[in-house]
């Protein structure tokens, strides 16, 4: 595998940044088959496929941790990590920060909710004090190795506070260090438009399908000043409509025979999933 590129060095750029959701071994495998410039691994994506319960911080540091790990043992394309509040307080942010970055992640979001978190666009959220969220970025900066490793601060206070609100928290994170800000879920794209005209550092778009955000096309992103996309749930919502769908199917026909969902041909889900090189290696050593 190629040397794991800096997503640092991208933004330094001015490369705007799309990074679809990866939640698992086989999403990543097949988003590498194509030249992203970063993923995204979604907390919400890997809470839901690991347990079947919705995103509600029942996920532990330890299962997120392993997920980094095992998606980036599959590509070199910089992985940006969802890890929700830092699973605790400052100390476990410190050793969350470190765990990430040495399981080769190249940015680790934190969030200023209060725990247990909650889907950023479902009700019931609750934000912490801006000052614990403040204390939280400086120990994440100061616990990283490397300053490639990049810290994103992430806010869902509109919905609580209002626009104004979020605003300061993050200019608050801002000056605590952070590298990218990430004000979650605004409502217009006139309020998207005045996140990005309030801040001189990079800024992240959450592109997630029929919630409260506008979904725009890459051109206006960067026309308003943002420099990554996110795709969380694009993934997961297009894997389970199929899979209700082939369910459903089978359930009503007891077979699979005329299901309209359309099925990867088996000779290339064996080339996308890397049996080739296990059938080389039994080639090279097998008796």
């Amino acid at each position: 595998m190629a040397e794991r590129k800096s997503l640092r060095a991208l933004l330094d750029e001015g490369r705007f940044i799309t990074a679809p959701g990866v939640y698992d071994g086989i999403s990543a495998r097949f988003a590498a088959q194509h030249a992203f410039d970063a993923l995204y691994m979604t907390g919400h994506g890997v809470a839901q496929s690991q347990t079947g319960l919705p995103d509600v911080g029942l996920t532990t540091y330890s299962e997120m941790v392993r997920a980094v790990a095992l998606i980036t043992a599959i590509t070199d394309i910089p992985l940006i990590a969802d890890a929700d509040t830092g699973f605790g307080g400052l100390l476990n942010v410190q050793h969350t920060v470190r765990g990430y970055e040495k399981a080769g992640a190249a940015a680790i979001q934190i969030e200023d909710q209060e725990f247990p978190k909650k889907c950023g666009h479902t009700p019931g959220k609750r934000v912490a004090p801006a000052d614990e969220m403040v204390k939280k970025v400086r120990v994440a900066v100061d616990s990283r190795d490397s300053s490639d490793f990049l810290i994103i601060a992430r806010t869902d206070a509109r919905a609580i506070e209002g626009l104004d609100g979020a605003l300061r928290r993050a200019e608050a994170y801002l000056e605590a260090g952070a590298d990218i800000l990430f004000v979650e879920a605004p409502e217009t794209e006139e309020e998207m438009a005045r996140i990005c005209e309030t801040f001189d550092a990079p800024l992240l778009a959450n592109m997630a399908e029929a919630t409260m955000t506008p979904l725009l096309p890459k051109a206006r992103l960067e026309e308003l000043g943002y420099q990554i996309a996110i795709f969380p749930g694009t993934p997961f919502f297009a894997a389970a409509e199929a899979v209700k769908r082939v369910y459903a199917h089978v359930a009503e026909h007891g077979s699979t025979h005329g299901v309209d969902v359309p099925l990867m041909d088996f000779g290339e889900w064996c080339r996308d999933t890397g049996f080739p090189d296990v059938w080389d290696f039994d080639a090279k050593y097998a008796d």
